[in-house]
């Protein structure tokens, strides 16, 4: 029920054309299990357009992240053994320009975008964020 009520105001928003994260989302995050190899998650984390792969459980939950620069070429290690555990994550619904500030402020690039239960829906990038990139540039 409460997933359902987040979802009507979530589809509320947009088409109210506010500009928050989820229109600007993209969902081809690279995503992996813990169990994964961790040489085979690098070589698809190299041909996405993200420096990292989201760690998710079975349910997609966000487990954690693993940044290509954590990780051997080659390696057999689980990616559980090499992933950044609970990494910040955002809501859909927020504004597109705040979430922007903030990560400019962390000097960081990407945004991870889950439900409130934790389920990822896929990545934003400050450059889509910020106001240029809504104003369609």
């Amino acid at each position: 029920m409460a997933t359902r009520i987040w979802l009507e105001r979530l589809q509320e928003l947009i088409d109210r054309g506010a500009q928050i994260v989820e229109v600007q989302m993209r969902d081809d995050v690279v995503r992996c299990a813990p169990t994964d190899r961790a040489g085979g998650v690098l070589e698809a984390i190299e041909r996405s357009p993200y420096p990292f792969a989201a760690v998710t459980a079975a349910d997609g939950t966000v487990l954690g992240r693993v940044p290509a620069s954590a990780v051997d070429p080659g390696s057999d290690r689980p990616v559980g053994d090499v992933m950044e555990l609970g990494p910040s994550t955002v809501r859909p619904h927020r504004s597109a320009e705040g979430i922007a500030k903030q990560l400019a402020d962390k000097n960081l690039r990407f945004a991870i975008v889950t439900t409130p239960e934790g389920r990822l829906l896929g990545v934003a990038s400050r450059e889509d964020l910020e106001p240029a990139g809504l104003s369609g540039r």
